[in-house]
């Protein structure tokens, strides 16, 4: 029952384009870095081994080795005879390998698990990405976090003893008795440093006519 629904789940991803049959396809698609999870029948042929293995490599996925022939997983596939398949779909990945831990937990612990942990990455970008398209077509903006303004300075107030502020902001300074150092009486008009003029004889317009 277990190897019908790990065969039965590899018919359904080539029906929907994410399992690549054969040599060269799987090699296409572990250069262009889509293969996700190589399956080797448990026949195939040393050489044929060693070509997977560098698949692996180059694509940078797992690699396992299915408990089937090469004639059971053909004709699952619809093929007289397959000894290497490469799925591109991480959750169909993740589905794979958790059917063959079923079979032999011992075998495929390990591998279902990382496959695992890749397909929720996986959907989590996915989200992160569709939330993103969601919002570029709203015309949302990201909030920009808010700036700490620096500490104002505290004014001293005349109840505290501190100078009475001027008109324009600035604080009059006071002596050490408590009066403003500012010079008291009336305020000396425009022409208080102008030169006296002279009436009468010896004015300044007398002296220059003569």
């Amino acid at each position: 029952m277990g190897s019908e629904a790990v065969l039965s789940l590899l018919g359904l991803s080539l029906r929907g384009g994410n399992l690549a049959v054969g040599e060269e396809p799987v090699e296409a698609a572990a250069r262009g870095k889509k293969a996700r999870l190589l399956l080797l029948a448990e026949d195939a042929a040393p050489a044929t081994r060693r070509r997977t293995e560098r698949f692996a490599q180059m694509g940078q996925c797992l690699c396992l080795t299915l408990p089937f022939s090469k004639a059971e997983l053909g004709q699952s596939l619809g093929r007289t005879s397959v000894a290497i398949a490469a799925l591109t779909d991480t959750g169909l990945a993740s589905a794979v390998t958790e059917r063959l831990r079923q079979l032999d937990p011992a075998r495929y612990a390990a591998a279902a698990d990382q496959m695992a942990l890749k397909a929720r990455r996986a959907a989590q970008r996915r989200a992160e990405r569709q939330a993103h398209e969601k919002n570029v077509r709203q015309g949302k903006k990201p909030v920009p976090a808010k700036r700490s303004s620096p500490p104002q300075e505290a004014v001293p107030s005349r109840a505290a003893g501190g100078p009475p502020p001027s008109r324009r902001g600035r604080t009059v300074p006071r002596d050490k008795g408590g009066t403003s150092c500012r010079p008291q009486g009336p305020r000396p008009g425009p022409y208080a440093h102008s030169r006296p003029v002279k009436k009468g004889k010896g004015s300044f317009r007398g002296k220059k006519q003569g």
